[in-house]
């Protein structure tokens, strides 16, 4: 790759000072890679060294400011496993990992990830809300907000609604709603020098002053979501002042209601540098990762939390208007007792809604989103097709083998040949039945005449490998 901008390391030496050098040899490194273990597939016990004993094919070590997050060694290759495709596991720069550590959304919160594509931070606080609560991820750009649905998916997330709104838009849906938010906003990037090169090319001073005052307008549009008493996670992976401590002084001062959360912080990070902006002390409380002292590309994190305390219930919710038809209705509850009768938060639910010929399962407290650019209003539970429902893959992707009625536990090398589209050899009870590799979930197959026919998703099949390669024709191993 070729060198830094000129004027961007004249600012940052007289910034660093004499850590300057240190900081400067750093970005020539090998960039670090890391993925986290997905908490909806796994439990939270077994995302720790059972799951690193599992994938010690890749090499893995821990991120010590997420529990749930590993290093991966530049040779292994997990994007391309079967176990990636299962939702076993989310790659994501390990300093982005901090994001949703420090906020720590829990189950049953109302949380907004608000410019959430791909998806990194929003699939880490579905793990940590376990399926539980609101989830409501949104993305600005059409194309990113895609990918982000395809992965909120992937990861089995069953409480996530995906929107493609502006944030000002937004406003109007969610007036002082959500208990948490997530704003890791657009940024010039800076801390992905190491890693891409068009990073590199594209910045200019001008650039960090409009990331600046877009980052700013962004902060405003979330205060205004925020409910009494709820917190923000600001973060970017850049290093300019202007945008990190500076874009959070300039919202204090516009947005008094709002303090700094003290005393909370995470092993590996380093405080924030006040006196590089107006110096206003308390900016000391917010965070930096440094590539040249910690291991990651480098981040920024401030908790901000909201004043006042939270009603006893948000007045004036308009609920959404859900499916009414009773045969639908009946049909919905049917198909969940036949191909999932241990997923007792899903059969006990009724806030249905039907998309043309889809039918979505919302998470509970959605209100009413008329107008709102949805992408994905909850769990893709089914396809109407003529006097049937069909299960979508959503709905397997959330599944784990004990709520499902009927499982065919593949290997790693039958997992890749099922994710290329061929069917499976099996006697087994014939009927939907849920097929994962190892324990996670993949899709779903359908059971007759000693064959288990593939119902993966056309548009998902692509060439995965396994850590080593199996033999024979796919006999999978069955569980009822």
């Amino acid at each position: 790759m070729t060198g830094f901008p000129e004027a961007f390391e004249e600012r940052m030496r007289g910034l660093l000072g004499p850590e300057y050098e240190a900081f400067r040899r750093s970005l020539e490194e090998e960039r670090l890679q890391g993925l986290r273990a997905n908490g909806l597939k796994i439990s939270e016990e077994g995302a720790g060294e059972e799951f690193q004993e599992k994938f010690q094919g890749f090499g893995l070590s821990p991120v010590p400011w997420a529990a749930d997050g590993f290093y991966y060694s530049s040779a292994a290759r997990p994007g391309k496993s079967p176990f990636h495709e299962a939702g076993a596991y989310y790659i994501q720069e390990p300093s982005a990992m901090a994001v949703v550590s420090l906020l720590d959304p829990r189950p049953g919160e109302r949380v907004l990830d608000l410019c959430a594509a791909p998806g990194g931070k929003t699939s880490h606080a579905a793990s940590r809300m376990g399926g539980h609560g609101l989830l409501v991820s949104n993305e600005i750009h059409p194309a990113r907000a895609r990918i982000l649905s395809q992965n909120v998916e992937r990861m089995g997330c069953r409480n996530a609604v995906v929107t493609c709104q502006d944030p000002a838009g937004l406003t109007e849906y969610f007036p002082e709603f959500f208990d948490k938010i997530i704003v890791d906003a657009p940024c010039s990037g800076e801390g992905m020098f190491r890693k891409d090169q068009e990073a590199r090319e594209q910045w200019s001073t001008e650039n960090v002053a409009l990331c600046a005052g877009r980052q700013r307008q962004i902060l405003h549009c979330a205060a205004a979501m925020l409910r009494p008493g709820g917190m923000l996670v600001y973060s970017t992976c850049t290093f300019a002042p202007e945008e990190d401590e500076g874009s959070v002084e300039s919202f204090l001062e516009d947005h008094p209601e709002f303090q700094i959360v003290q005393g909370r912080t995470l092993p590996g990070l380093s405080s924030g540098r006040p006196e590089w902006v107006g110096g206003r002390r308390e900016l000391a409380a917010t965070f930096r990762i440094w590539p040249h002292l910690a291991e990651g590309e480098g981040h920024y994190l401030a908790l901000l939390r909201k004043d006042g305390e939270a009603a006893a219930a948000a007045p004036g919710i308009r609920m959404p208007a859900c499916e009414k038809d009773k045969g639908i209705l009946r049909a919905a509850a049917e198909l969940l007792e036949e191909v999932c009768p241990g997923a007792a938060d899903l059969r006990g639910r009724r806030e249905w809604m039907r998309f043309g010929d889809q039918l979505y399962l919302l998470p509970a407290g959605m209100p009413a989103f008329d107008g709102l650019k949805v992408l994905r209003p909850g769990l893709h539970v089914a396809t109407v097709k003529k006097n049937r429902l069909e299960p979508a893959h959503a709905l397997a992707a959330a599944l784990r083998e004990a709520e499902a009625a009927r499982v065919c536990r593949l290997s790693e090398a039958e997992a890749v040949r099922f994710i290329n589209g061929e069917a499976t050899q099996t006697d087994g009870e014939k009927g939907w039945t849920l097929v994962s590799v190892e324990g996670y979930s993949l899709g779903w197959g359908k059971q007759a005449g000693g064959q288990l026919k593939n119902h993966y998703p056309k548009g998902l099949r692509r060439q995965t490998e396994p850590a080593a390669q199996g033999a024979g024709r796919p006999q999978g191993e069955w569980t009822i």
